[in-house]
This record gives C-alpha cells, sequence and structure tokens, in this order.
C-alpha cells in the first residue's frame, strides 16, 4: 500500500493519569509501532485525555497538576500531546463524548472528513505543506488559560496540517482516510463485560464507529474477553490487539502502584514515573499521604 491509500490513525488515551506513567507513553509507541507494522495504517498523532475532576476516583489530585504531569511525560515526543478540553468541561465526560469532540474538532479546524468504521469517508490531501507552521501551536507547559481550537490540536494538528488541505490549490490531489481510534488496555476492555457500567449505545459509538486498539496487560486472554460481550462480539474487526513480543505488566502502567511506591519511599517509583514527573510530585508534595 501507499502512504496514501493508508489509513491514518489518531490514537486517543482517555484515564485519570493520576499520575501518568512510563507505562501509559509505552502503550502509545506500542499501538503505533503494531499499527505501522500491519501495512494498513499511519499514525500520525496521540492524545493523552485527562479525566475530569468530578469523575469521583478516590485519590483523584487536581485535572490541574494531571495535566502537567501529562504534558511534562510527552514533553519529548514529537507525536503525543495533552488534551485539556474534558478537564475544562462543567462535569464529567463519557470516553464516546470526547471522541465525538475530537472527532468534531478535527473537522472544524482541519476541514478534514474523519471516517468511521461504519461509514469510509476519504479526506482531499496534497502532497506537500502548503503553509508550514515553523512555530509549535501547542507547548508542553502550563495551561494558563483554555486554549483555542487550534492551539489544542497541537502535534497532532502540525501532523493533520501536512497532510490536509480543505481546498488545494493544485489541479491534482490525492485523498487519504482519517480516523480517531480509541487507545486502551485490556483492563478497560474487560470493562464493557461488565453489565450497566457502560451505556450499550456508547459502546455501539466507540466499537462500531470509531474502533479501538488495545495493548494487553499480564498476557490477558482478549479472544475471551470479548467473547464475554455481545457488542464486542459483533464489531471484533474494529477492534485490534496489539502483538508483540513484549508483556506489558499491569504494574508497569499502573498509577495505583506508583502512588504507593511514592508513600512508602520506594525506589523503583523511578521504574513506574519519568523523572520530571518524579520531580514535579515531589515539588507539589502529591499523593505523599494519598490513599487512593
Amino acid at each position: 500500500m501507499t502512504e496514501t491509500t493508508k489509513t491514518h490513525v489518531i490514537l486517543l488515551a482517555c484515564g485519570s493519569f493520576n499520575p501518568i506513567t512510563k507505562g501509559h507513553i509505552q502503550m502509545f509507541e506500542r499501538a503505533r509501532d503494531y499499527l505501522h507494522k500491519t501495512g494498513r495504517f499511519i499514525v500520525i498523532g496521540g492524545i493523552v485525555s485527562p479525566v475530569h475532576d468530578s469523575y469521583g476516583k478516590q485519590g483523584l489530585v487536581s485535572s490541574r497538576h494531571r495535566l502537567i504531569m501529562c504534558q511534562l511525560a510527552v514533553q519529548n515526543s514529537d507525536w503525543i500531546r495533552v488534551d485539556p478540553w474534558e478537564c475544562y468541561q462543567d462535569t464529567w465526560q463519557t470516553t464516546c463524548s470526547v471522541l465525538e469532540h475530537h472527532r468534531d474538532l478535527m473537522k472544524r479546524v482541519t476541514g478534514c472528513i474523519l471516517s468511521n468504521v461504519n461509514t469510509p469517508s476519504m479526506t482531499p490531501v496534497i502532497g506537500q505543506p502548503q503553509h508550514e507552521n515553523t512555530q509549535p501551536i501547542y507547548q508542553n507547559s502550563n495551561v494558563p488559560t483554555k486554549p483555542t481550537a487550534a492551539k489544542i490540536l497541537g502535534k497532532v494538528g502540525e501532523s493533520l496540517g501536512r497532510i490536509c488541505c480543505v481546498r488545494p490549490p493544485v489541479e491534482r490531489f490525492t485523498f487519504v482516510e482519517l480516523r480517531i481510534l480509541l487507545l486502551c488496555g485490556s483492563d478497560l476492555l474487560e470493562s464493557f463485560c461488565i453489565p450497566g457500567l457502560w451505556n450499550e449505545a456508547d459502546m455501539e459509538v466507540i466499537v462500531g464507529d470509531f474502533g479501538i486498539v488495545v495493548v494487553p496487560r499480564d498476557a490477558a486472554d482478549t479472544d475471551r474477553i470479548m467473547n464475554h460481550s455481545s457488542i464486542l462480539r459483533k464489531y471484533k474487526n474494529n477492534i485490534m490487539v496489539v502483538k508483540d513480543d513484549i508483556n506489558h505488566p499491569m504494574s508497569v502502567v499502573s498509577s495505583t502502584k506508583s502512588r504507593l511506591a511514592l508513600q512508602h519511599g520506594d525506589g523503583h517509583v523511578v521504574d513506574y514515573l519519568s523523572q520530571p514527573v518524579i520531580d514535579y510530585i515531589l515539588k507539589s508534595q502529591l499523593y505523599i499521604n494519598a490513599s487512593g
């Protein structure tokens, strides 16, 4: 397949990120590597979307801190960025609404028509950027005010700017398919099977319209998990399970494990968290007395 016939993908991860761990970033990297190896996809961006403060999870620190920690965790990445939209809403947002927000945002800012699984659509693009931005739109630093839609796009916006053009000022142009996929661990996939936990209409949209990429944890049996849900079985072809030689233990990803390590002064915290995140936590005195 040529570059323009492959599906262009933005990976979106929702979660508390309390705090964001090395394992969370590794999930993005592993998912991108796997999708590229299939020969069907090009991952052009990754989005970390921390949950709203009203989510109510025990030990959840303020989104102000979580956003900064996430920004520190991705500051050296040229394709993953942090989006504050969830945190800036009046209340908690469902995963489905976050996906729909980013789909609509991409449409407004880039003019692209994003595809979903059931109704694929093609986005007109040209081979070279028409207006290359020399300055980064979004900085991995504190977010003092609510950014505009264009600023929120950040690194993903820059990637889209390199491939998307609504009305190309040239006669010849090609088309690519652009999709947003939910990135998650097998624990979230398993939560789909818990009766009453997820709204079934939301599950239909998440799995049926968008699609998900699953990074298994602790050698989870994803086939068994999917067989326990009628919706997951129905849309099994829309669920891409990352298959590689890396065993992804839950402890590497678990924010809970990292908080416990911080509370007990465990030196192994460096296995869970990047140094800039650790430094910020210590400076801000976070999680020291947390019980979550």
